[in-house]
């Protein structure tokens, strides 16, 4: 097997987990901003299910 074939996997393999990591960041950032998001039952202030 080509040794040079693994440092280009592992920064491809790198790179899709900073953009998967970074979209995830996003998606979450825009659900915290948004009020009509319902709160999740484990939050402090979230709806008591019990």
């Amino acid at each position: 097997m080509d040794m040079s074939l693994i440092p280009i996997l592992f920064l491809m393999t790198a790179g899709a987990v900073i953009v998967f990591a970074l979209r995830s960041k996003k998606k979450t950032e825009e659900r915290m901003h948004d009020d009509n998001v319902p709160k999740s039952t484990l939050a402090k202030d979230g709806p008591d299910r019990r």
